[in-house]
């Protein structure tokens, strides 16, 4: 009998299965992922490079290999495709040198708000030149001026303008600009008037990607915009995998670390190159992500947001020098680190209550930060209440037969036809797909559900009669006909696949249901909606509340917000004010950890249902279910997990 091997594809997280001895070309072509072949795997161009780390589970490397990689890139784990047979389970990260098609990355929030007040500022003066009537320090002589021209007292000086400055003084008088950070230390005296020459860059470490902005810091706008997926997915698709392997042993924190942060500093060159400005002029640098996110950036052990209490390291924001962690900025700047709430509730929710400005509103906000870890926000200025859910990946596509993430030829929208059960679809580039995103595995269980090929309990009909409804082994309705498709692969929607994606939105929908308890609210009291993140910014709102991702709450109500949190790390780049918001958000928030509550269970299991156990809590739902004859005959029964 032959050996059946996995494949994982990153970042895509594509699950494939193929015989052991194929290669990982085959293997790639079978799951429909974007890998470059130019030559058709004759192995003479050498583009299918991917990276592989478990290298005991392949074959060696063969004679073409050694041609064709470098010594460092054979260290790195790099491999081609066409000439590497599979003999047990591999991830195979794919990098973006080896594709033809770009992923979509949500990088754009809503318009920031913050007054503009950034702690980098420059003063330009004129500095005189030592004699035999004045000879103060030097450093004296520039404190004095500063104190006089503008105003300025009780600055520290950083080493590297002190060891700057004699030579400046004693060349000749000249015009020069002071570097101040925060109105405490000067950084930097530059020769000449560089005043307007003051740029930052915010960045948003997310699970699943980093996106990075560049401003300008004296009038607060954009000048470019770019992004990457996270490179630490080969190491665990979720957040607990990767606080696994930083445990694992010496070094393997470090290695997290370190990708990272040779990802931002990717980022941060293509910003540059971009907009013309130079590394040196970039003083500071604003960071959010979640709690495990954040303290990976910092090489901060997590191990303590594994274990009950899940209490992080560190609450309150931090300054760093950048040569602290190896950003390649004006190594005299500084790297702002936003606080944190909870072990995992992060910094990231405070860039995203900062963005949408729900601590300070007087109407009853709920705000949904939805990915493989999605963040629960609840409360106005009265008070805010946040938790964490563990959705998981299947929202990025990972875990669902033909699931992949947004990029080039992922089906991202569907419609099915009640009466004839036929598909509508459309892809990312309008290309032949290749497999379904999140948003479209949203829309699918919507429209199996208004088209009765699923239950409000997720069982698919197997009455129905269709050449798309498969039913011989595990149910499966196909979505795209191997004919329509790049991989001459039909791309299905399976049973299992439909519970992946009950269990996700359950986890949403329980989170938001036990904090509205515990505020002792209902639908009709919340007043607004944000719906938050990259996976957020592409569902169909009504799809997704459809399917119980939320409760049901009117879509008048309901407002898509984009990657608030980026907005939010923008925010704190360009105002002192905002910084200091974020600290008292952090304070005010009251984090609800779930899996302690007694109705955890309970809310859990009712949410599993399509849209909840009590269909009292949707009637709009359930009026269009009676007007399509899809309203259960037998609604699913409530379940109750406490023990008496």
């Amino acid at each position: 009998m032959t050996k059946e091997v996995e494949v994982v594809f990153q970042p895509e997280g594509m699950h494939v299965r193929i015989e052991s001895g194929q290669t990982i070309l085959e293997a790639a072509k079978l799951a429909g992922v974007d890998l470059v072949s130019t030559c058709g795997g004759k192995g003479d161009c050498g583009k299918c490079r991917v990276i592989v780390t478990e290298r005991k589970n392949i074959g060696p490397l063969t004679k073409i290999e050694r041609q064709l990689l470098s010594v460092n890139e054979i260290d790195a784990g790099y491999r081609l495709a066409c000439r590497t047979s599979v003999n047990s389970r591999i991830a195979a990260r794919i990098p973006e040198e080896s594709r033809t098609g770009k992923q979509r990355l949500q990088v754009e929030g809503i318009k920031t708000h913050a007054k503009l007040d950034p702690l980098i500022k420059k003063y330009f003066v004129k500095l005189p030149s030592p004699t035999l009537g004045d000879n103060k320090a030097d450093v004296d002589r520039l404190l004095d001026l500063l104190k006089v021209k503008h105003h300025m007292k009780d600055l520290r000086v950083n080493l590297s303008v002190l060891q700057e400055l004699p030579p400046m003084l004693r060349e000749r008088e000249r015009d020069a600009t002071v570097v101040v950070w925060n109105d405490r230390v000067i950084i930097g005296v530059e020769p000449g008037a560089t005043v307007q020459r003051v740029f930052g860059y915010a960045v948003d470490i997310g699970t699943t990607k980093l996106a990075g902005y560049l401003l300008d810091l004296t009038t607060g706008e954009v000048l470019a915009v770019e992004s990457l997926i996270n490179p630490q997915i080969p190491y665990g698709e979720d957040i607990i995998a990767r606080v696994t392997h930083a445990l694992k042993g010496p070094g393997k924190q470090k290695q997290l670390q370190q990708l990272v942060i040779t990802a931002l500093n990717q980022i941060l060159k293509a910003l540059l190159e971009k907009s013309g400005v130079r590394t040196e002029e970039v003083y500071e640098m604003t960071v959010v992500g979640n709690t495990v996110m954040h303290h990976l950036f910092l090489n901060i052990c997590p191990k303590g947001l594994a274990l009950s209490p899940y209490a992080p390291a560190v609450r309150t924001g931090l300054d760093i020098n950048p040569k602290e962690v190896g950003m390649c900025m004006n190594p005299h700047g500084n790297i702002h680190v936003l606080p944190v709430v909870a072990g995992f509730v992060g910094a990231d929710a405070i860039a995203v209550a900062l963005a949408t400005e729900v601590y300070k509103r007087s109407r009853l906000c709920l705000v949904l930060d939805i990915g493989t870890n999605t963040e629960i926000l609840l409360g106005n200025k009265d008070g805010l209440m946040a938790c964490s859910c563990a959705s998981g990946p299947a929202l990025e596509g990972a875990h669902i037969k033909h699931g992949m993430r947004a990029s080039t030829g992922a089906i991202e929208r569907v419609q099915i036809d009640s009466a004839t059960l036929e598909v509508r679809y459309q892809t990312i580039d309008d290309v032949k797909p290749c497999g379904m995103c999140g948003s479209a595995i949203v829309d699918v269980t919507a429209e199996m559900l208004k088209a009765g090929i699923i239950n409000v309990m997720g069982a698919i009909n197997r009455e129905i009669r269709s050449p798309r409804l498969r039913i011989e082994n595990e149910p499966e309705f196909v979505i795209a006909f191997k004919k329509e498709t790049s991989t001459g692969q039909d791309i299905t929607v399976t049973q299992k696949d439909i519970r992946e994606i009950q269990s996700a939105k359950a986890a949403i929908h329980t989170g938001a249901l036990t904090l509205m308890k515990k505020r002792g609210v209902v639908e009709k009291n919340i007043d607004l909606v944000f719906i938050a993140g990259a996976f957020g910014s592409y569902i169909d709102p009504k799809n997704a509340r459809l399917i119980g991702m939320y409760p049901e709450i009117g879509l008048e109500k309901v407002k898509v917000v984009g990657n608030a949190a980026g907005t939010g790390a923008r925010m704190a780049l360009v105002s002192e004010m905002a910084r200091s918001q974020a600290e008292e958000i952090s304070r005010r928030i009251r984090y609800v950890e779930l899996a302690t509550e007694l109705d955890f269970q309970t809310e859990f299991c009712n949410s599993l249902s399509i849209p909840y156990a009590d269909l009292s809590r949707y009637p709009e739902t359930s009026e269009m279910l009676r007007e399509l004859g899809r309203y259960p005959k037998k609604p699913p029964p409530m379940i109750n997990t406490r023990k008496k």
